[in-house]
């Protein structure tokens, strides 16, 4: 089976990440090396976001290629980030599926999916984004319960958004989820960040 590339979050302007990769501003997660231009990955369609085909780019150090997928997205989703946010937050106030998808315009067994998975790795997600929302903002207080695993990892991610907003200025909240997961919040496989200690 041949090694997927891995990816990189970027911002969505494209010409700030052609800037950046001409300018050497970008750099490998793997050894620091500097990413330059290595052609386009494959286009697709992306609900909510529309036609991407993102950017590709090399490491000059470690010679690995990388994706460089915008913050409107999810790794190996079909929807944007901002859309599969609005699910969450629906399911999270005690939506079910079935509404969720009818709202969303998405198949029903799409947010079932969603809604199943964010629920498999709940626990790993709070964890995860409370860990970023202390690393933002040290003063920050306790994060009150919200009622259950679910709406605790959806309520966290609010508060790691809005600290991360607070720190570094107004950004559309979904998008910063997909940057502080590094795409990763509904993993096909076993969950990317690491559970509570």
């Amino acid at each position: 089976m041949p090694e997927v590339a891995p990816v990189v979050m970027v911002c969505a302007e494209e010409a700030t990440v052609e800037a950046g990769l001409v300018g050497g501003a970008l750099r490998c997660p793997g050894c620091e090396g500097e990413l330059g231009p290595w052609g386009h990955a494959r286009e697709r369609v992306i609900r909510g976001v529309g036609r991407l085909r993102p950017r590709r780019a090399k490491c000059g150090g470690c010679g690995r290629t990388h994706v460089l997928l915008p913050e409107l997205c999810l790794l190996r989703r079909r929807d944007g980030v901002a859309v599969i946010g609005a699910a969450l937050a629906v399911r999270a106030a005690g939506g079910g599926h079935r509404p969720i998808a009818g709202w969303l315009g998405v198949p029903k067994d799409t947010v079932r999916g969603w809604l199943r998975r964010f629920a498999r790795d709940a626990e790993a997600i709070r964890a995860h984004f409370s860990r970023w929302a202390f690393a933002l903002d040290p003063e920050l207080g306790a994060v009150s319960p919200a009622g259950g695993a679910f709406a605790d990892a959806v309520a966290v991610i609010g508060v790691a958004a809005r600290a991360f907003v607070l720190r570094f200025g107004p950004r559309e909240a979904w998008p910063v989820v997909a940057v502080l997961s590094g795409g990763g919040l509904l993993c096909h496989t076993s969950c990317p960040f690491p559970g509570v200690p």
